[in-house]
């Protein structure tokens, strides 16, 4: 073989302790590394966010000289970028570094100007390009990578777009840990979370959403697995809370119902979180067998009380649609996140703050709300920069003379606060009580460590104890 031992690396650094993101497994590292079993004698997947030890350059650099002959490093998300790209200049001359992952795709020559060390950037799926790389092929007939020859970037063409059901699901035996949600040093809950990509794609056309985009541009339809291997891969995930990373897990309905009989029928006991559309009240036969399958969280992506702006996005539904979908929603016991949009394109601030209303209305559990973002290939770029007064930054950001980036942000934080009162916080967690998704044990855990987790009113409820002498009083009766 080639190399003899690779190095799986998830270099991001935040703390476990304050970022939520420690629940969730590097799972697209994972696809790729499984990739290369076979190609390598050994593969080790390092995490930097549960890695104590390796979290010191020092000491990771130690460990790579010493054992390392090729190092594989996923870049997904802007946060940290410069952070990570001080690490990857850091890594020897003499072994070879490749870099992938979403914001590396879309930053090439970015990339490659930060990181002089950066040998290959893999460009879009990777666990087809990894396999060729360690194979030793001559770099210019691998699809799908960039490359230098005397300080000049070269782009190969693109990798066609793989067959789902033709990769093979990540080997979860080379995690190190097991993710839960741990909160300033504080394991908060005994669940232990894991992720399933059950089909990759989306038919739909939102205009603000490029998830369905790679960062080449290419649109990747909706293929979905077969459900016997849905099954097969769920059934072997020791973790109880399993997340299905699908941007619309009901996208089949048929397909969605056929995976909860078998989850029923095979008695698999299990907690299940989903993304979907608000359009699966339509379906009371589904909602019903979710509940019996043990999926307690549904994440909606709503987007705005406004009809305007629902048409601008795209979105193929209107408020009064909302409406009437969570009229039949609630009525099940499953708990409903809903995510939104804020500082659209000729939105107002009155309408921005309209946001918290609309979603207690409709009876939604709890918000997450991000300002307007125009991605590379968004539809909306166009739109925002003829505009008048619009502006899009280098990252994507969109902002106005009218609103602009500290302005955005102040009205973000009158959303949170008009949304997350105290008895919302108490309705949140008496409401996951009730699906017993967490004890009291837990939730008493969780409010522990509250107070350094929020600010404003919240935290000062809690630092007097109200918070905490409420609670006792609500659950007491459910010990």
């Amino acid at each position: 073989m080639k190399y003899k031992h690779a190095l799986f690396l998830n270099p991001y650094i935040e703390s476990t302790a304050t970022s939520i993101m420690g629940l969730f497994p590097p799972t697209g590292l994972e696809y790729v590394a499984t990739g290369a079993k076979g190609l390598v004698d050994k593969i080790t997947l390092l995490d930097l966010r549960y890695e104590r030890d390796f979290c010191d350059p020092d000491k990771l650099l130690d460990f790579i000289r010493k054992e390392i002959d090729i190092i594989c490093v996923s870049i997904g998300w802007d946060r940290q970028f410069k952070e990570i790209c001080g690490l990857l200049n850091l890594m020897p001359d003499n072994i070879p570094l490749v870099v992938g992952g979403y914001k590396a795709t879309e930053q090439v020559e970015e990339l490659f100007r930060a990181c002089s060390k950066i040998n290959i950037i893999v460009r879009g799926e990777g666990e087809e390009t990894i396999k060729e790389v360690l194979k030793g092929l001559p770099l210019e007939n691998i699809l799908g990578i960039s490359y230098k020859i005397d300080n000049k970037v070269i782009h190969n063409k693109n990798r066609p777009l793989q067959e789902v059901d033709a990769i093979a699901t990540p080997d979860r035996n080379l995690r190190r840990y097991k993710y839960r949600l741990i909160l300033n040093g504080i394991n908060v809950t005994n669940s232990t979370f894991d992720t399933v990509l059950s089909a990759r794609g989306c038919p739909f056309n939102c205009k603000f959403c490029t998830f369905s985009l790679n960062p080449l541009g290419q649109k990747r339809q909706y293929a979905a697995r077969s459900v016997e291997s849905v099954i097969k891969e769920i059934e072997q995930i020791t973790a109880n809370t399993v997340l299905f990373s699908d941007d619309n897990f009901f996208t089949n309905i048929k397909r969605a119902e056929e995976i909860c009989d078998l989850i029923i029928a095979r008695k698999i006991k299990k907690r299940f979180i989903a993304q979907a559309r608000i359009e699966i009240a339509r379906y009371p036969n589904l909602l019903s067998k979710m509940v019996q399958a043990g999926f307690k969280i549904l994440l909606m992506g709503i987007e705005s009380p406004h009809d305007r702006i629902l048409t601008e996005l795209n979105k193929g539904f209107d408020t009064d649609t909302i409406r009437k979908c969570f009229e039949v929603l609630k009525k099940y016991p499953i708990y409903y996140h809903g995510y939104f949009i804020y500082g659209n394109i000729g939105e107002t601030e009155e309408e921005m703050l309209c946001i918290s209303k609309f979603a207690k209305e409709i009876s939604l559990d709890s918000i997450t709300f991000q300002k307007l973002r125009i991605e590379k290939f968004s539809p909306l770029r166009k739109i925002a920069e003829e505009t008048p007064g619009y502006h899009v930054t280098d990252r994507g950001e969109l902002y106005s003379d009218t609103y602009s980036h500290a302005a955005l942000k102040k009205i973000g934080r009158k959303i949170k606060f008009s949304f997350y009162t105290p008895t919302a916080l108490l309705r949140i967690l008496k409401k996951f009580m009730a699906m017993r998704f967490f004890s009291l044990s837990e939730v008493m855990s969780f409010i522990s460590v509250i107070p350094r987790l929020l600010k404003g009113v919240i935290a000062r409820e809690i630092e007097k104890n109200r918070l905490k002498d409420s609670l006792k009083r609500i659950f007491i009766k459910n010990t």
